[in-house]
């Protein structure tokens, strides 16, 4: 049986640059010849993009309240295979999840999961004793989250590197470096995160520096020496259907939030997915019988997007023909009459008689479960499935008669209608859903895109 090296990167809180730790991490090991598998922990969709290109493997998302442990147990292994190396990068404070009472959803729930041991990423400006109280509480708060080992980072100096190691010394937690504070490579970041790599210009220069950062103050070799193997077993999985349907699937600077996972399932239900931009094309791939619309920036590429009225034109026409189109959080917006934001209104493709108007503060984030109400693209009522939500806009001039079919349950608050539908076979949410968390979402969306492709040919 094969065997590989695996570990989470973890941090203390948001911010503490567990991101660029990830990051240096991947780029270095992949330079030195090893193949990095990236996963990220949770409902991301942009350190997944950064982890894709530092590593030069499709980074996979693990998340454990969307997704069951069977199915996280499947996506870790079926993209490990042939790796050196699996990085996993948490999210926020490694006990942080779903609830504040219990870890579903948190890092430490996905390291028991896939028993992976952890490296504690402290964020240890102005700190000196208290360090290594604060490793203490996190390797004890659960004895059961394998914490191997700790990197202090945005260390001020060598005096403060020394005065860090000695205070990790009055714990049994391992030091596995110190890394100086270096703010000219660290990643910018806006509303939803980090910028996403479509939009950063040499992307290759910052993960090197990132690499240098991380090989300049840590021993690698040290690093996967010291980690357990992690016996991967052979795997003989099914090969995807012949393609029996095509799906064009937005793709560009303004749509790009798509789990690598959806589109794999989409691939093994029969369809091929066929890349189109609707900022730069102008018109729809040839022969497609649905649409799937991801999210992103739209209203960074409002004007761009609203230029190309060709496009939108075409796409409406597409959604009158009645074949399915499926759009989440940025996608949706783009179906709507119009986005707005600082007092300048720019056309969309005017699907959903309603309008997005960007707001100063996200108007909506958390995880989601949804239940069809009726029979759609999706399947028929009753289905069920996960998701996440999180944006910045707000719907405007939205008709009291507009047809829904999801009802969504959240931690807080009764259940709402949402999943917006038009007679025509046009779905969109602010809901982005995990199609592995159901895994008929994506046989049913195929099934609807493949059903009307084969009406077209009788």
């Amino acid at each position: 049986m094969n065997s590989i090296k695996g570990f989470i990167v973890a941090g203390t809180h948001s911010g503490c640059g567990k991101t660029s730790v990830t990051l240096g991490l991947m780029a270095a090991f992949a330079r030195k010849g090893l193949r990095v598998q990236p996963f990220k922990v949770g409902p991301d969709f942009i350190d997944p993009g950064h982890h894709s290109r530092a590593a030069e493997q499709i980074c996979h998302n693990l998340d454990g309240w969307m997704l069951s442990k069977n199915t996280l147990r499947d996506i870790f292994s079926r993209h490990s295979q042939g790796a050196d190396a699996a990085i996993v990068e948490g999210v926020m404070g490694l006990f942080d999840g779903y609830s504040a009472l219990e870890e579903t959803g948190s890092t430490a729930h996905l390291s028991k999961s896939l028993n992976l041991p952890v490296i504690l990423v402290v964020d240890a400006r102005a700190m000196a004793r208290s360090a290594a109280a604060l490793v203490k509480g996190f390797s004890e708060f659960d004895p059961d989250t394998a914490v191997a080992g700790v990197i202090f980072n945005r260390v001020g100096s060598k005096n403060h590197e020394q005065t860090l190691h000695e205070a990790i010394s009055l714990t049994d937690i391992p030091l596995v470096g110190c890394l100086p504070r270096r703010q000219e490579i660290e990643t910018p970041s806006r509303h939803l995160g980090l910028i996403t790599p479509e939009h950063l210009e040499d992307l290759e220069g910052k993960y090197a520096a990132l690499a240098d950062w991380v090989e300049e103050h840590l021993d690698l070799e040290t690093i996967l020496e010291a980690l357990p193997d992690i016996p991967m077993e052979p795997r003989f999985d099914e090969l995807p259907m012949i393609p029996r349907t095509r799906i064009g699937i937005a793709q560009d600077e303004a749509f790009s939030f798509y789990y690598e996972e959806n589109l794999r399932m989409l691939r093994y239900a029969g369809a091929e997915l066929v890349p189109f931009s609707p900022i730069k094309d102008k018109e729809l791939p040839p022969n497609i019988s649905g649409i799937y619309l991801g999210g992103g920036y739209p209203e960074l590429s409002a004007f761009d997007l609203a230029q190309n009225t060709k496009l939108r034109r075409a796409i409406a026409e597409f959604s009158k023909s009645g074949r399915p189109i499926y759009a989440e959080c940025g996608g949706f917006m783009y179906l709507m009459d119009s986005i707005s934001k600082k007092d300048r209104v720019f056309p969309m493709c005017g699907i959903f008689p309603f309008r997005s108007i960007m707001q100063d503060r996200f108007q909506a984030l958390g995880y989601k479960e949804i239940e069809l109400t009726e029979d759609c693209i999706l399947g028929p009522a009753g289905t069920i499935a996960r998701g996440h939500e999180f944006h910045y806009s707000a719907l405007e001039d939205m008709p009291e008669s507009a047809e829904r079919c999801y009802m969504v349950s959240s931690k807080k608050g009764e259940p709402e209608p949402e999943g917006f539908i038009t007679e025509s076979n046009t779905l969109g949410s602010y809901i982005h859903l995990h199609f592995a968390s159901n895994p008929d979402i994506a046989t049913n969306f195929v099934e609807s895109c493949a059903n009307f492709s084969e009406q077209e040919e009788d």
